[in-house]
C-alpha cells in the first residue's frame, strides 16, 4: 500500500450513503482527512462520524450536485476553505425509478454521473495538482456490458426508459468514456485519473425507491455484498498494490476493455461544452 496518514486529504462525493458513506469510514479510521460534498446527512447515530465532524477530520460541503448554481457555491466554498486534495472521488449516483430531467434540462443520469464528474474535476483539479498522490477515482459500473448499440445523442433526452439498463448505465459507459479519452490532458497536469466498477452492493435503504427491475430487488438483497466491498474496491483502484495507468476502466480490480470507444472524443467535446457554456463565468476553461 502506499503511504497514508492524516496530512491526506480525500474528497468523496455521495459519502453520506451506500458505498460512499462505507468509504467515508475507512479513510477516516485511517487517519485521512475527508471532504464530504453531499446533498443529505450522515447518520446522526453513527458515533464515529459525529466524532471526525466535531474534531474537524470530517468537513462537509452540502449541495445538489445537479443544480449547478447551487454546484458552484459549493465548490467555491470548497477551493477557499481547502489546501489540497490527495484523492478525489467522484461517486455520487444511483438508478433513478423513473425519468426526469435537472434544472439546466438534461436527463438526471447523465447530468449526475457523466456531466458532473467533469465539472468538479475541472473546478477542483488545481487543488487535486497540489496533493501528494494527484488521482481521481470516477465510480462507474459494468452494467453497460450487456449494450448492443450506444448512441450518445440520446443521453441528454431518452426516447425511452429503462430501469438500472437505461439511462443509468448509458450515463456511466459515458463516464468512463471520456475518462478515457481525457488521459493525455490529465496526464500533461501531473494526474492520474480511473473509472472503477464497485461491483453489486446491496445499497437498498429503507424508504427509498432504488430505481431497479423488480427481479433484481430480492436477488440484490439476499445475494449482494455490503457497500463495504465496493467502498473497498474503488479504495484499492486508487491506493492498492497495482499503480493502475490512467484511464483505464477497472471490474473487480482488473483493467477492461471498453466498448464503443470510438465516441470518447465527441463525448468529452460534448462535456466540455456544457462546461464552457453553463457553468464557467466568462465561458473559458
Amino acid at each position: 500500500m502506499k503511504t497514508k496518514g492524516q496530512d491526506q486529504t480525500a474528497l468523496i462525493t455521495g459519502a453520506s450513503s451506500g458505498i460512499g458513506l462505507e468509504l467515508t469510514r475507512k479513510m477516516l479510521a485511517e487517519g485521512w482527512q475527508v471532504i464530504a460534498l453531499i446533498r443529505s446527512g450522515f447518520p446522526e447515530d453513527d458515533t464515529r462520524i459525529q466524532k471526525c465532524l466535531d474534531a474537524g477530520q470530517l468537513r462537509i460541503f452540502k449541495a445538489d450536485l445537479t443544480d449547478f448554481n447551487n454546484l458552484k457555491h459549493a465548490l467555491r466554498q470548497i477551493k477557499a476553505a481547502e489546501v489540497k486534495i490527495d484523492l478525489l472521488f467522484n461517486n455520487a449516483g444511483g438508478s433513478f425509478p423513473e425519468l426526469s430531467f435537472s434544472k439546466q434540462g438534461r436527463e438526471m443520469h447523465y447530468e449526475l454521473q457523466t456531466v458532473v464528474p467533469y465539472i468538479i474535476y475541472m473546478e477542483l483539479k488545481e487543488l487535486v495538482q497540489r496533493g501528494d498522490l494527484k488521482t481521481i477515482v470516477n465510480t462507474s459500473t459494468h452494467a453497460f456490458k450487456y449494450f448492443k448499440h450506444f448512441d450518445p445523442d440520446t443521453l441528454e433526452h431518452p426516447a425511452v426508459f429503462k430501469k438500472l439498463f437505461g439511462p443509468y448505465a448509458a450515463s456511466k459507459l459515458a463516464l468512463s468514456l471520456w475518462t478515457q479519452e481525457i488521459t493525455p490532458i490529465v496526464a500533461n497536469e501531473g494526474i492520474r485519473i480511473l473509472s472503477v466498477d464497485p461491483g453489486g452492493n446491496n445499497t437498498i435503504r429503507k424508504g427509498k425507491n432504488p430505481g431497479l427491475p423488480f427481479y433484481i430487488k430480492p436477488i440484490m438483497q439476499l445475494f449482494f455484498p455490503h457497500p463495504s466491498k465496493g467502498a473497498s474496491l474503488l479504495y484499492e483502484a486508487a491506493l492498492g498494490e497495482t499503480n493502475h495507468p490512467s484511464g483505464v476502466f477497472l471490474v473487480q480490480g482488473k483493467v477492461t476493455e471498453l466498448k464503443f470507444g470510438e465516441h470518447g472524443r465527441n463525448l468529452l467535446e460534448t462535456i466540455s461544452s456544457i462546461y464552457q457554456r453553463e457553468f464557467t463565468a466568462d465561458g473559458t476553461i
